[in-house]
């Protein structure tokens, strides 16, 4: 693999978006792999591991800055810290790069943005971390579990906490592990076929023939786990709309929900469209589903879905979810609740959720979603269905908001509700439930 001084001044400058100006990770890189795609297949993912893993390994490298740093990394310069954490990931986790070639890359980067005055500090900070990083006093679980968790598996403590209250001990430790150890690079794209343009032995087929590695996904005959190709948009698979890049625990919704042919559905908070498309797609081209959003942009998104899946019984509308829409009393054979959420469950795809949520954001998140929810329950038929779901690991956004929902309105009754964690269907942490209203 060939790596140059070009791609890590890239992701320092990412991570400085990122770490320093509030912008989001996925975004970042999304942006800079298409500026940048003419780059060859391993600077690439060079340059997607190395920040991916910077962001999400935050608490862990400034945990072992501090220990071989006189100056504390929140006293740092902000490009000096961004530095810092990308060359030690480099020195702790990658290790097919040379320690020599981690820490005299970093040196250069220093001084060609013009902290020639710091490139010494730079230098001696990363050579006594590649020094001594097998004697890391790191703190210990029988001490105090929460810190020996955070640093390990770089969670934000509240995280934990909570964790450990809603679902024990063991299976923290089994989330913690499950984001920690499978790198969402590492893990295979899951796709749906689009059977509205082809079959799945079609596309399987078209996808072979441009050189993807194709594994089929138990229980669903029109997913599958793609692998293997160098860059997504270049699929002429893709860009024709036979496939839709979308996790399996997020296919669980419309599987959840079974639309049938010439049942009018609205999705409430549908952007960018994954769920309504899918929906609009098992009706075999019959009834509607009405996918909505606040923005125009997200409108914009979801037409853009519609127009490139082929998909004539989809209608992308604008609309406040906590508006009141006379409209659609009753209008609904299912009405999708797929609401805004802390998004503790798609870590591994948005590696920077876990330092962007904080308690008090979440718990404002799981008000929005019972306000919504009171608004729109009235557009369902009597024996409709409705389906909330969230891409979260929270008990209080989650099973809680549907006791609540249940204690406020009678006229629904449970079905079903489940709580997906991350690797036990698809990649994503996800929550469903199945809500029926009674037939008057």
């Amino acid at each position: 693999m060939t790596t140059d001084v070009n791609t890590r001044a890239l992701v320092l400058e990412m991570l400085m978006e990122v770490n320093e100006k509030d912008q989001y990770s996925h975004l970042v890189l999304r942006q800079v792999l298409e500026k940048y795609q003419y780059l060859d297949k391993h600077e690439r993912a060079f340059l997607t591991r190395l920040f991916e893993g910077a962001v999400e390994k935050g608490i862990t490298l400034d945990y072992v800055i501090n220990c071989f740093s006189k100056t504390k990394v929140k006293k740092m310069k902000p490009l000096i810290r961004n530095l810092l954490r990308m060359s030690v990931y480099q020195l702790l986790y990658m290790d097919a790069v040379p320690d020599s070639a981690a820490i005299n890359e970093a040196v250069k980067l220093a001084r060609k943005r013009g902290f020639c005055g710091l490139s010494g500090f730079v230098n001696g900070v990363l050579r006594t971390v590649a020094r001594k990083k097998q004697e890391i006093v790191w703190p210990k679980e029988s001490e105090n579990p929460v810190e020996a968790f955070s640093v390990r598996y770089s969670m934000p403590e509240w995280i934990i906490e909570e964790w450990c209250l809603d679902y024990g001990r063991d299976k923290t430790i089994q989330i913690l592990k499950e984001f920690s150890e499978k790198k969402s690079l590492e893990k295979k794209l899951t796709v749906r076929t689009n059977l509205s343009r082809c079959t799945p032995e079609e596309l399987r087929r078209k996808l072979e023939a441009e050189g993807v590695q194709v594994e089929e996904i138990p229980g669903i005959p029109y997913a599958f786990a793609i692998s293997g190709f160098d860059y997504l948009a270049g699929l002429d698979s893709f860009a024709e709309g036979l496939f839709y890049v979308q996790d399996v625990s997020s296919m669980m919704v419309a599987e959840t929900a079974e639309p049938k042919p010439g049942d009018y559905v609205i999705d409430v908070c549908a952007a960018p469209g994954g769920k309504s498309t899918h929906m609009a797609e098992l009706m075999q081209g019959t009834g509607m589903v009405e996918a909505r959003d606040l923005t125009e942009y997200k409108v914009g998104l979801m037409e853009e879905n519609r127009i490139r899946h082929g998909l004539s019984n989809m209608m992308a509308v604008q609309q406040d979810a906590l508006v009141y829409d006379e409209a659609s009393h009753e209008k609904a054979d299912v009405l999708v609740c797929d609401l805004p959420c802390s998004g503790l469950g798609v870590m591994a795809k948005k590696t920077d959720i876990r330092y962007k949520m904080t308690k008090e954001k979440a718990e404002k998140l799981a008000l929005l979603q019972r306000q919504i929810l009171n608004v729109v329950h009235d557009y369902v038929k009597p024996g409709g269905i409705l389906l909330y779901s969230t891409c979260t690991i929270r008990k209080s956004e989650n099973e809680e908001n549907v006791d609540w929902f249940l204690s406020k309105h009678s006229e629904f009754s449970l079905e079903m509700m489940r709580q997906m964690y991350p690797g036990e269907v698809g990649n994503d942490g996800f929550f469903l439930a199945k809500l029926v209203k009674k037939d008057e």
